[in-house]
């Protein structure tokens, strides 16, 4: 099963939303969802970036008060970036280097290019988060004036036995496939495929969700992990069934070469990009803010923690600010997300 064409939920009719197509630095065809009010935003633009798997919808979960709503009534220009990872757009083998030298650098040109801003500020998620600090931290975007980046940076720190998949079970699985689905919890086919999901009914038992099962089993390990259920409501729990698709295997043999070395690696194709991104000093003036949920079970609060100590070590003011009671994604999907995390996100945009 595929995942549903993307419909972003509580958008007021009388808005502005657009698809804004660009090319990325290689050739592949990415694009914004430009979403405002009618009238000029009274603030600047801010760039939403999702993570592996998943698209630009997913800051949009059916709840009373989403992040895109919460920006927009509040003044923002808000643009969302779908980049080559995301669900909408054509499967890729890509990697995080990709990324960060092709797509979030001609994201932030082109929204300056549509806006006429000379700075731009940005919201970033997961492998949204990894790869836009590796270009960030390169000086491949000037333009961008602060960045909140959640649950994690430039040192990956992961849970004993999400390491131990990372390392031993992906070598393992790939002479039969070249990506993970979460959608194998509805329709699979092949041995691997059903393999995995009898792994998966007889190691979780959280939920009667198939797809939330799943991706807890690839992305980490938790039950769940990528969110607490008692932050989710019932719609977005059942929403979520379609918001997860294919990871490609060479996302994760580079996310286990960063998480053995404990801090980010480059697959050293690119020579545009360092080897290691936290070897050198970063080469960017914006203003960094990390944001993680104590029960994050994808990448433990310790991910954030060190990419601060490293930051401060290198004169950055940095601020971190940890969210009890919540974990990975559910900092974004949470039914009471618009009451506890996103007015200090507006704080933080705003200093």
């Amino acid at each position: 099963m595929e995942p549903a064409q993307s419909t972003f939920n509580g958008i007021h009719p009388d808005w502005v939303a657009e698809t804004v197509p660009f090319t990325s630095g290689d050739g592949f065809g990415c694009n914004l969802i430009h979403i405002r009010k009618r009238e000029a935003p009274i603030k600047g633009p801010v760039l939403l970036v999702h993570g592996a798997g998943v698209r630009a919808q997913i800051f949009a979960a059916p709840v009373e008060t989403h992040l895109v709503r919460y920006l927009v009534e509040r003044g923002w220009d808000v643009w969302l970036e779908n980049w080559r990872t995301s669900i909408d757009l054509p499967f890729n083998h890509w990697t995080l280097d990709q990324a960060a030298l092709y797509d979030h650098p001609h994201a932030v040109k082109k929204v300056c290019e549509q806006t006429g801003a000379e700075a731009v500020d940005a919201i970033v998620h997961c492998q949204g988060s990894t790869s836009f600090m590796m270009s960030l931290v390169s000086g491949l975007m000037p333009q961008v004036r602060r960045v909140i980046s959640n649950a994690v940076s430039l040192h990956p720190v992961v849970p004993a036995f999400s390491a131990f998949k990372l390392n031993f079970a992906v070598p393992a699985v790939s002479p039969f496939t070249d990506h993970l689905n979460p959608q194998w919890g509805i329709s699979r086919s092949g041995f691997l495929p059903n393999l995995l999901n009898i792994l998966v009914r007889l190691s979780h038992h959280e939920c009667d969700n198939a797809v939330c099962k799943h991706a807890s089993f690839i992305y980490g390990t938790g039950w769940p992990t990528l969110w607490k259920h008692e932050n989710l409501n019932t719609e977005t729990h059942e929403w979520m069934k379609r918001e997860f698709a294919k990871v490609p295997l060479s996302f994760f043999r580079q996310m286990a070469q960063c998480v053995n070395a404990g801090y980010l690696v480059s697959t050293g194709i690119h020579p545009e990009l360092p080897r290691d991104f936290t070897g050198q000093s970063p080469k960017t003036g914006a203003r960094i803010t990390l944001v993680t949920g104590l029960d994050n079970r994808c990448f433990l609060p310790e991910s954030q923690r060190r990419t601060q100590a490293w930051l401060r070590k290198h004169g950055s003011d940095c601020r971190l600010i940890e969210f009890p009671n919540y974990g990975h994604l559910d900092i974004f999907m949470g039914k009471n997300s618009a009451r506890n995390i996103f007015p200090v996100f507006e704080q933080e945009l705003l200093k």
